[in-house]
């Protein structure tokens, strides 16, 4: 990732005013994120990583660049704020993940996912985890398929560690072993929990959410639509700004 990569998308993150919905809780509009204490968290070097104020590694670095996708040169940044666990995130991930990540494809845009794993969902975490462990490789986008594809199946166990050692053991090419100690020792822990506090410190508390250009995606009337945003209006919209 090159330094102006990484220095435009921390820009995006910090520079957002977060407000998210879901059906769980009230919907809220929030404050603005405080762009001198986000900017203060960023350096040339950084990429999500350092824009959430995780500790550099080479785990930590190959997660970050694996949760990234896109044309490097893109001028729009698209930045996901979900939770594996959240009904909504899922049911926004069904209806519309797609469509937007045919942008991706397409080299229009550069696509981003932040956790925010939220309290009231147990194994929001784990799951976490186990889509970052195989960013780790290169598998992230492959993990957060099949997380939400089988979020119904590991969601509302005790303990998902099975499982989801069994989701991530369908992806193609992933040495399972290295997933595993990863998960084991949570190596990629303390990227989720950044990602969790820098989301929440600007304002984010529940999800999905989403940032288009440095702009968070909101109905109308300014409240966070959730799992009805139409990021591929929004994607749209920033397409006709650019030369």
């Amino acid at each position: 990732m090159t330094p102006v990569r990484r220095r435009l998308l921390a820009a995006a993150l910090s520079a957002a005013a977060i407000a998210c919905s879901r059906a769980e809780t009230r919907a809220d509009t929030t404050s603005p994120a405080s762009n001198a204490s986000a900017a203060a968290m960023v350096t040339p070097e950084g990429g999500l990583a350092a824009a959430t104020g995780a500790p550099r590694d080479s785990i930590t670095d190959r997660a970050d660049r694996g949760r990234i996708t896109g044309n490097p040169k893109a001028a729009i940044w698209v930045i996901m704020l979900s939770d594996f666990q959240c009904p909504y995130c899922k049911q926004w991930h069904d209806a519309s993940f797609a469509k937007v990540m045919e942008y991706a494809n397409a080299g229009k845009i550069q696509l981003a996912f932040i956790n925010l794993p939220l309290n009231i969902h147990p194994n929001a975490i784990p799951a976490a985890e186990a889509a970052m462990c195989a960013s780790v490789q290169n598998k992230f986008w492959p993990m957060h398929d099949a997380l939400f594809a089988t979020q119904d199946q590991w969601a509302p166990l005790p303990d998902p560690t099975a499982k989801l050692e069994s989701v991530a053991s369908t992806l193609p090419g992933i040495d399972i072993a290295s997933w595993r100690t990863c998960m084991t020792k949570h190596q990629t822990r303390p990227l989720v929990d950044a990602d969790h506090d820098r989301a929440r410190s600007a304002g984010a508390n529940s999800t999905p959410a989403f940032i288009v250009d440095g702009k968070m995606v909101l109905n109308p009337d300014g409240s966070a639509p959730g799992a009805g945003a139409n990021v591929a209006a929004a994607i749209e919209a920033a397409l006709k700004t650019k030369p």
